[in-house]
């Protein structure tokens, strides 16, 4: 092995710093200083591996192949862990936190932009939304309305943009960079998406292979993965996430169901819950890089339709729904076993068809 000690390497006109090549190991107490810049400001001629920072979003990214995607930090929120968001529901604008690491009851962190229910969430790293939904004006349509807010902090949700289409009971997934919004009242078929860290109106995407609503769906860095819906439909289709396009078959559910909801890691996805003309606690998943169908995976503690699912790296959650009464019961598993799932608290507020996302969930 090769070694270089020095305090400071330049180039002959000491302007810059030079190219080093045949390096393997550097050993230092201090710290390295990877090139940076705006996400704008991104280089065009680049190959899987290259590495930088992020000035936007204050986080290492590294191009992957197809896109720049961030580095995973398994702690990245303010007090120690990942956390998870579940918002609105019922007839409520509440947005409640938990450290998805600890167990223990949600705390109230801020409102969205107005009360609905049937909605549906997605996240990066850095921010949650909430689009779609039903407002008590609205019934039986929905609305387009797209939230946000900064997952880290607390305090009220911020006016995002607008879906393509008007609906409820649609379902969403996202990358560490883009958010996708698919089916909806009245069983559509539509995908629509936005890029997470802008602000402004969701183009379109592409389609499911069945229109649907009161669908679930989750997923990797790299695919969304949408499974079951109404009419009581067993269908996982996926998409690739950084493309554009129609999604394609991927296998189905181990039970089929409508109002269930979906969370994952890097690597499975779990639908949990669900009405199949009974309330459901099956939880069955998925690898989601494959295609297949869905395996047992155990049970939710009560049987219920309509809860919010977030997730870590490690865990999957549960929270909210109805049994035919609101709850506010939060469950969780180990994500990477499988068994009957565990109460974690409580929720600030007993609610149904509220939504739910992380700063740490598979699509990071």
């Amino acid at each position: 092995m090769s070694r270089i000690n020095v305090s400071k390497l330049t180039n002959e006109n000491e302007e810059g710093g030079p190219s080093v090549s045949g390096i393997s190991t550097f050993s230092s107490t201090a710290f390295l200083v990877p090139p940076k810049g705006t996400t704008a400001q991104r280089p065009e001629a680049v190959t899987p591996g290259m590495i930088r920072f992020n000035t936007d979003s204050g986080h290492l990214e590294y191009y992957n192949g197809v896109e720049w995607t961030e580095v995973l930090v398994a702690n990245n929120s303010l007090d120690g862990g990942n956390r998870g968001l579940f918002g609105g529901g019922g007839v409520s604008n509440t947005i409640d936190y938990i450290t998805i690491s600890n167990t223990g009851n949600a705390v109230d962190f801020g409102d969205l932009s107005a009360i609905r229910d049937n909605i549906s969430s997605c996240s990066s790293s850095n921010r949650g939304l909430w689009g779609g939904g039903n407002t008590p004006a609205s019934s039986p349509a929905g609305t387009n309305i797209i939230d946000y807010v900064t997952i880290a902090s607390t305090g009220n949700a911020a006016d995002f943009g607008d879906l393509m289409v008007v609906r409820r009971d649609l379902a969403s997934c996202s990358s560490s960079t883009r958010g996708l919004f698919g089916g909806g009242y009245s069983s559509t078929n539509i995908i629509d998406y936005v890029t997470i860290e802008s602000t402004g109106n969701a183009v379109d995407f592409g389609d499911l292979t069945v229109a649907r609503r009161y669908l679930a769906s989750c997923s990797s860095s790299t695919r969304g993965v949408f499974g079951g819906g109404l009419t009581t439909i067993n269908v996982i289709d996926y998409v690739t996430i950084s493309s554009t396009g129609n999604a394609s078959d991927f296998g189905d559910l181990n039970e089929a169901r409508h109002e269930l909801s979906g969370c994952s890691n890097s690597t499975r996805g779990v639908f949990g819950g669900g009405e199949t003309g009974s309330r459901s606690n099956v939880i069955d998943f998925v690898i989601i890089a494959s295609t297949g169908n869905a395996l047992d995976f155990g049970d939710l503690t009560v049987e219920r339709r309509t809860p919010g699912a977030c997730a870590s790296s490690t865990r999957g959650l549960w929270g909210g729904g109805r049994t035919p009464t609101s709850l506010n019961t939060i469950d969780y598993v180990t994500i990477l076993s499988t068994g009957n799932a565990v109460d974690f608290g409580d929720l600030t507020v007993s609610r149904e068809s509220l939504a739910a996302c992380s700063n740490g969930h598979g699509g990071l």
